[in-house]
């Protein structure tokens, strides 16, 4: 049985996942994952969910306008992750801020816990 753990979205990245399924002009939500990668093992993976699959969890975790999905396998890694919208100079996108990683490889691209 999975605790009360969610994944939680910062009202900045709410409104960027919202604009983004209009301008897609479909979507239910967000898929959340991890994958095998970098030098550090791990790295996030962030897509549109346009179908649910039946061995996924779902949350209202986006609130009424989109859902935030993840398989059961990866959201061992996912349990309390916040996803955030970060500017920073030029650059802008999303951030995922997780309680249980140990450090990220020096460019940022993956992560160990």
């Amino acid at each position: 049985m999975i605790d009360a753990k969610q994944i939680h979205v910062t009202s900045l990245a709410k409104q960027k996942i919202i604009a983004n399924l209009k301008k897609r002009g479909k979507g239910k939500g967000i898929r959340v994952g991890v994958r095998t990668t970098g030098c550090s093992g791990m790295a996030y993976t962030l897509e549109y969910v346009d179908e649910l699959n039946p061995n996924e969890l779902y949350w209202i975790g986006g609130g009424p306008e989109f859902m935030v999905v993840s398989t059961i396998k990866d959201f061992a890694y996912l349990a309390d992750l916040t996803i955030d919208w970060v500017r920073n100079g030029l650059n802008e996108g999303f951030e995922f801020i997780n309680p249980i990683e140990k450090d990220r490889c020096g460019c940022g691209e993956s992560f160990r816990v």
